[in-house]
């Protein structure tokens, strides 16, 4: 049985997650930038990064860390860090010298197909989750718990739903207003 303890502690982890700046920020430039189809491009884009964040999960709990012990231990290699460094460093000083628009219009994506949008989500979901740190809190919680594979599969499905609530909130806030405008242009 879980305790209802271990339920706030997990739910508050998932707060804390909500204010994941790639969800968030994908979400309002959705908002900003695609008018038609918002809901479906929208909703496509929070099931993958669910999806995603849901998978490695199940993963971890399953005991698949042997995997991430090989990846860090790549990245521990002084060969391969020296090597991101030095390419992070180009990019940083180049990003000076890349001329500015005048245009103050926000860029529209060059696709707007769902497949493009399952790949934006896998993008940003697979750049973001080395930092998710209250996610891998709240797995480790569960872990350490002894919960059943019912019991945790639960919880990760909630703690996943509960992290993207912000992004369907706005969405179903705001998806009448944009059919309205589309309506009127």
């Amino acid at each position: 049985m879980v305790s209802t303890e271990l339920l706030f502690l997990i739910g508050g982890l998932a707060l804390l997650d909500t204010l994941s700046p790639a969800t968030l920020g994908v979400t309002v430039y959705l908002l900003l930038t695609d008018k038609e189809k918002l809901t479906q491009r929208l909703l496509v884009y929070l099931l993958t990064v669910a999806g995603f964040y849901f998978t490695v999960g199940v993963s971890l709990m399953l005991g698949l860390v042997f995997l991430l012990e090989i990846i860090s231990g790549i990245f521990q290699n002084r060969i391969v860090s020296w090597t991101v460094f030095i390419i992070g460093a180009i990019l940083f000083i180049a990003s000076f010298y890349v001329p500015t628009k005048k245009n103050s219009d926000l860029p529209s994506p060059k696709s707007k197909s769902i497949l493009s949008i399952v790949a934006l989500g896998f993008t940003t979901s697979l750049i973001e989750v080395g930092t998710a740190f209250p996610y891998f809190a709240a797995i480790g919680i569960m872990t350490t718990s002894n919960l059943s594979w019912m019991e945790w599969s639960s919880i990760l499905a909630g703690y996943n739903f509960i992290m993207v609530m912000p992004s369907l909130f706005a969405v179903s806030l705001l998806s009448p207003v944009w059919s309205e405008d589309a309506k009127t242009s």
